[in-house]
């Protein structure tokens, strides 16, 4: 045990150690690449404020903004600033971005966390029947139905559920955030794509475990299938489960840009996209950024679980 503790933290200290280099890497690229759209980001701000956008006005407001400086330049001046929590100005609303990135950050959280709560709360019984009746009808349906999930594009799957649930039904409100109706069909349609894969995931993963001699071995012994399956089985099936959720934490959040525009959801997913139409460096730049933090930092954690619930994948790394 001792051996396990020191392995997990020496794995994470190896993990902390690389982060910077990732989230650097990362911002990095990310700043080369908005900096690739042809517009000029003056011209487009000097439009929004209803004034020509002559060339002595462009290059008084480049001047103003900073993009006249030479791109390495302007990095390592963002950078800088980053490194003392400060993510710079909008160039839109003249703001501080992370004033306005963490005033929406807490909506963008709130849907992830409900769409995750939905993606447990569905794949993990849905799954257990798949395994528990495997090759019937129940699984087949279950199964198709899984596919389709998948299958479908998620801002058509919104469009899809605002038109039947909101507009044809009035079940519940087309846009907006204010009661907890106004969350739920965004959080379905983030979370029902990820719903049939974890399906499916977990019936794998259950129906490897059932077959496994210690499942034959309980069942000699007089256990119920009930107490074999709720100490053991789900215990172990979870084990190759726990890799994708930090996955798919992290993919919700990116994911919510699609859906928060669909459903006016007032979170980071919606300012991003009006910040790239605006071409809003800083807001662009400082988004990716926290958003790969977040993901990072999930996958770190998930990595850890793991670890404590399988130990095995500690020896074989130390073995390898």
């Amino acid at each position: 045990m001792k051996k396990l503790y020191e392995s997990t933290w020496l794995f994470c200290l190896k993990r902390i150690i690389t982060l910077p280099f990732v989230l650097v890497g990362v911002s990095l690229i990310t700043f080369i690449f908005v900096r690739f759209v042809p517009v000029e980001p003056a011209e487009v701000i000097l439009r929004l404020s209803r004034i020509a956008p002559t060339p002595e006005a462009i290059q008084a407001l480049r001047e103003e903004l900073g993009t006249d400086k030479p791109l390495l330049i302007q990095y390592f001046i963002w950078l800088k600033g980053v490194l003392q929590f400060d993510f710079g100005t909008s160039f839109v609303s003249k703001l501080p971005v992370g004033q306005e990135i963490f005033a929406k950050l807490p909506a963008t959280i709130e849907l992830a966390f409900a769409a995750f709560a939905l993606i447990i709360c569905c794949s993990i019984p849905l799954g257990v029947i798949c395994a528990l009746y495997k090759n019937s009808i129940v699984d087949k349906l279950i199964g198709f139905l899984s596919i389709i999930s998948v299958s479908i594009p998620t801002f058509w799957l919104g469009f899809l559920l605002l038109y039947i649930f909101s507009l044809k039904l009035g079940f519940f409100p087309s846009n907006g955030k204010g009661s907890l109706s106004h969350i739920v069909l965004p959080a379905v349609a983030l979370a029902l794509p990820v719903i049939g894969l974890f399906t499916q995931s977990i019936r794998t993963s259950v129906i490897d475990e059932l077959q496994k001699p210690y499942v034959h071995y309980a069942q000699l012994r007089g256990l119920k299938k009930h107490i074999i399956l709720s100490r053991h089985v789900l215990k172990n099936a979870a084990i190759p489960v726990t890799t994708m959720l930090g996955m798919t934490l992290g993919n919700l959040l990116g994911g919510a840009v699609i859906v928060e525009q669909v459903f006016s959801w007032p979170g980071l997913g919606r300012y991003l996209i009006e910040s790239i139409i605006n071409r809003d460096y800083p807001v662009v730049q400082s988004y990716v950024l926290i958003i790969a933090i977040i993901y990072v930092v999930a996958n770190l954690c998930t990595d850890i679980l793991q670890r404590v619930l399988d130990p095995r994948s500690a020896i074989m790394e130390r073995r390898g």
